[in-house]
Formats: C-alpha cells, sequence, structure tokens
C-alpha cells in the first residue's frame, strides 16, 4: 500500500453535528473532442478520475474507476476507513487490468484518483496521480496531495524550482495511475475537519491552468459552492482551457447551529464528465445495469432548480457551464456535463505503440518527445554506455535506451570517483556534451589501463631479474669438498679438479654456461603513454 498519513485531531474542541455540502462541475475546455475525466460528489463521497489512453480507453478508465468507488458512498463508512478506501481502490485497477485482457485496444489505458471518504467528523483521502485536493482554511489555501509526476519528484530533489515545474515539457509523465500495473500503491491519509473548512478537488485542467493563489482569492470569497465551481471553470476557460476542467467543491457545516444553508444540504448526488455521458447511453439503451449507469444514474434523481442559483447541491443538471461565444455562464447542457480528452496519454509496454498513441494526445508524447532529446552516461555490464532518454521508468516502460555502447571503456580502469559517477548515471542534457564526456572517461580509462599494464611489466621484469640473480648466486659442481673449493683430503673417492684450465678443457660447455649467466635479460617494453594520459595518470587512484 503506498502513502498513510496521519492527521491529528485538535485537541480541546467539542464534537459538533458536521455534514457536506457540495457542487460539481465539469467541461471539456477549449481544445479537447472528448472528455477523459469523470468526477462523483455525494454525501459521503467526493471524487474525480481524470483518464488517458486514447479518448474512448480514457473516458471507460475514469468511468469505470468512479463506479467501482461509488458504493463508498452507499453506507456511512466504518472506523478503518483507509482500508475501505485502499480495498476500494485496488478493485477498481484490477477491474481495468481485467477489461484490458478482455479488450486488447484498452492496453494504456489508465486515470487519476484523488477522492475523499467523509465520516461525519472525518475525512480519509485517497490520491493517485496528479488531479489534486486542497483545504481551504482561515482563508489559506492548501495542497493536500503530491503529485506522482517525473516533475514533482525533480522539485523535491531540488533539481527545479516550482515555477519551473509549471512550464517544463515533462510535466505531464505520470510515475503512479490506476491501470498502469497489477497493483496500485496510492497515499492514504485521514484528516480531521473543522466546520468552515472548505475543500476542492480538481483534475489538471484547472491546477494546470489557474495559479494557486488565484484558486485560494475565488474559494475565500466564500460563494455558494456552485457558484465556486462555475467561476472556477470560468478561470480555467479563460485561460486557454487546454485540458478537461473537473471541480467539485465542498463546505463543511456545522447543522446544530441552525444556518439557513444548512437547510439547503441534499443528499442527492452529482455526476459529472465521462461517467454522465455513460448514463445517458445506458438511459438510451436500458443498460442501466452496468456500474457506469448505476452510479451516473444517481446524479439525474432531482430535477435542477429553476433560477440557475447554487441551490440544493446534488443536482446534475444544475452545474453551470461555460459559454465560450457570449462568456457568461448558463445551465449546463449534456454535452457540457460530458468533457472528453485529458491532456495525456499513457505509454504502452512498446514505446513504438505509445508514440502512436501519444500523437493523438499531444501532451505525454510531447513529454516522451522531450525525454528523447536527453542524454546521459550510464553503465552496461562492466563498461561505459552513452544513453539516450532519463534513467527512469514510467509504470512498467524504460525512458532510456543505449544510443551508443563503449565496451572498450571499462569501469575497472576508471577511477573509484569516477566509477561511482558513472553508476549514479551522468546526466549531460543534449548528445554532443555527452559525446564530449565519453571521450574524457574514454581517455582517462586507457591512461589507468595502460598505466596498470606498464606495472604488471616492471612488476613481472622485476621478477625475472631476482630469479636469474638466484640462478647465477647457486654454488658450481666444481666447488663441492672443503671451503676453499679444494677436494676433501679424507675423500679419496673425486679426482683432484684444482686445476681451472684442465676443467675448462674438460667440459667445454662451462665456459658458455659462465658467459650465458652474466647476460642481463632484456627486459619486456610497457605500452607507450601519450603526454595527455601522463598527465591524467595520477588521478587513477583517486577516491
Amino acid at each position: 500500500m503506498g502513502t498513510v498519513r496521519m492527521y491529528p485531531e485538535p485537541t480541546g474542541e467539542v464534537r459538533m453535528s458536521l455534514s457536506l455540502r457540495f457542487a460539481a462541475g465539469s467541461h471539456k475546455g477549449m481544445i479537447r473532442e472528448g472528455n477523459e475525466d469523470s468526477g462523483y460528489a455525494g454525501p459521503r463521497l467526493l471524487a474525480i478520475a481524470d483518464g488517458m489512453g486514447g479518448q474512448a480507453a480514457g473516458e471507460v478508465a475514469s468511468s469505470e474507476v468512479i463506479s467501482t468507488l461509488v458504493t463508498l458512498d452507499d453506507d456511512v463508512p466504518g472506523s478503518d476507513i483507509l482500508t475501505s478506501l485502499g480495498t476500494a481502490v485496488q478493485r477498481a485497477n484490477d477491474q481495468l487490468r481485467l477489461m484490458v485482457e478482455e479488450d486488447p485496444q484498452l492496453e494504456g489505458m489508465g486515470t487519476t484518483l484523488t477522492a475523499l471518504l467523509w465520516t461525519g467528523q472525518r475525512l480519509g483521502l485517497v490520491h493517485v496521480g496528479d488531479s489534486r485536493a486542497y483545504l481551504l482554511r482561515d482563508g489559506v489555501l492548501t495542497q493536500i496531495t503530491q503529485d506522482h509526476t517525473w516533475v514533482q519528484r525533480l522539485v523535491d530533489e531540488g533539481r527545479i524550482t516550482e515555477e519551473e515545474a509549471t512550464t517544463h515539457p515533462q510535466r505531464s509523465l505520470l510515475m503512479r495511475a490506476l491501470g498502469s500495473g497489477d497493483h496500485v500503491e496510492p497515499d492514504l491519509s485521514i484528516r480531521e475537519v473543522r466546520a468552515g473548512d472548505r475543500y476542492l478537488i480538481c483534475s489538471d485542467g484547472l491546477s494546470g491552468v489557474v495559479s494557486h493563489q488565484t484558486m485560494e482569492d475565488t474559494l475565500a470569497s466564500y460563494q455558494g459552492p456552485q457558484e465556486t465551481v462555475q467561476e472556477l471553470i470560468q478561470l480555467a476557460l479563460r485561460g486557454g482551457g487546454p485540458d478537461n476542467i473537473t471541480v467539485i467543491v465542498a463546505d463543511v457545516l456545522d447543522i446544530d447551529t441552525g444556518d439557513t444553508l444548512a437547510g439547503q444540504l441534499s443528499d442527492t448526488p452529482v455526476v459529472v464528465g465521462a461517467v454522465a455521458e455513460n448514463q445517458l447511453q445506458a438511459n438510451d439503451d436500458g443498460a442501466m445495469q452496468t456500474p457506469a449507469g448505476r452510479a451516473s444514474g444517481l446524479g439525474r434523481q432531482t430535477p435542477p432548480p429553476s433560477g440557475g442559483g447554487f441551490g440544493p447541491p446534488g443536482s446534475g443538471d444544475s452545474t453551470p457551464g461555460y459559454d465560450p461565444e457570449g462568456g457568461s455562464f448558463g445551465a449546463y447542457g449534456d454535452e457540457d456535463l460530458v468533457k472528453p480528452g485529458g491532456g495525456r496519454k499513457w505509454l504502452k509496454r512498446s514505446l513504438y505503440i505509445a508514440l502512436a498513441l501519444a500523437v493523438v494526445g499531444g501532451g505525454l508524447y510531447g513529454g516522451y518527445r522531450w525525454t528523447q532529446t536527453q542524454y546521459y552516461v550510464g553503465t552496461k555490464d562492466e563498461h561505459v554506455a552513452l544513453y539516450r532518454g532519463i534513467d527512469q521508468d514510467l509504470a512498467w516502460v524504460s525512458l532510456s535506451k543505449v544510443e551508443k555502447d563503449h565496451p572498450e571503456i571499462e569501469l575497472k580502469y576508471l577511477p573509484p570517483y569516477q566509477r561511482k559517477q558513472v553508476e549514479s548515471t551522468i546526466q549531460e542534457g543534449n548528445l554532443d556534451d555527452a559525446e564530449k564526456k565519453i571521450g574524457e572517461l574514454g581517455l582517462q580509462a586507457s591512461a589507468c589501463k595502460k598505466d596498470a599494464e606498464r606495472r604488471a611489466i616492471e612488476r613481472e621484469n622485476r621478477e625475472k631479474r631476482e630469479r636469474e640473480k638466484n640462478d647465477n648466486a647457486k654454488p658450481g659442481e666444481g666447488e663441492a669438498g672443503g671451503q676453499d673449493g679444494s677436494p676433501d683430503p679424507a675423500d679419496t673417492s673425486k679426482p683432484d679438479f684444482r686445476n681451472a684450465s684442465f676443467r675448462a678443457a674438460d667440459d667445454p660447455g662451462a665456459k658458455d654456461d659462465k658467459s650465458k649467466s652474466t647476460t642481463a635479460p632484456t627486459p619486456t617494453p610497457g605500452p607507450s603513454l601519450s603526454q595527455q594520459e601522463k598527465d591524467l595518470v595520477p588521478q587513477c587512484g583517486k577516491q
């Protein structure tokens, strides 16, 4: 299971009868032709899923996940709400994987999920992907989820700033999503609530366009949830609406205070986005027995209020939309409730197949293309290699490949400090810089290798000389007997060889042996080093 956090309840507070007043809205945006977002807001469950993998697949993924989670809204959750959330998310993920097995055309689909489950006093939060949840408390807006994206990891590591992340070409690359593998790791946390808290859940069609400060100002104006949803969607559309926009706003009210707003509470769920479109199709086809159809049907039980005010928050049709031509709000039509196409496409197992899909989506394709303009130096087996891409995996897909192998640059011949650098990968950005680094490493490895070979040969030559010296120091056959080399007088079995000339005449080879023993062996020459290599030799032992 993913990250689990517990946020303790403030001490000294008297428990109140709290309830949620909520509204939801969704818009396809100004560019997308389809809606891959799905949203659900009910008395206990608030959830947004941003699908990906192609219009049809993305809609299916987000709708299926919302339809699976909607059962959590049926009953008051038990004490272990994190287990309930975690189990529901894994069940939704399993369902997506099963659908892919049954229909290979859905391969590559996935979805984000950010949801809040209300117990009456606390909220359980589950989060996967880059949709977001925020808390407005005492006029201050705080993001309570962390994006599971590559750029967020770069921010966390201090490699880029928050400002740079907003325009980074790789900002759409997800590190986690439902449907990307057999097991999903959500972030889970419990949050204690207070009367007056306001919660926002949104897809990145809002948070990626509207600044944090603007969202804070809009939420802090304390219009009704529905009016706030309208205004936030309008802000995203004015910012270009490059992606689908789905928004849920929920206020925590103390129903014991007699607040007139408490009288406007409704238990009618709101269903928006792709899951609402599925409901329309289900009505036409009489297929309300599907999970998506049943979930969507919950949002159509109450007719929209007249007058266009925020009214009861539970009416699916009452959520206002945005008229791009007139620039004013009006009641959402069915075509507005359904917003196609998220801005990202999930990479498939084969990068080449993924490229074809990603061209349609644009966002992820652009991010992937950016990775393929990057280069780094790393290891391959026991030597150095030049890689194209980034040293990361996206779900099951590697974002790098070997551009050029360099088996001649062996790791064992690099200085320890350089070897560690290569093993950790050396990011060089463009190809020219990467090839330059390869050249530097190659020259250093060559210098260290030649120096090692030279030292080995010198050591071997020294050993040869020692052996020759020891051989020459051994006693000759004529030196047996007394200490002066003369025969032992008591030994009558040996002739007297004290006459050196006699020995030489009697043993013609003796003179040759003597001459051989006094000749020094010719040393084996070591490898020659260039001046550059000689200059690099002192680095070979550097730690």
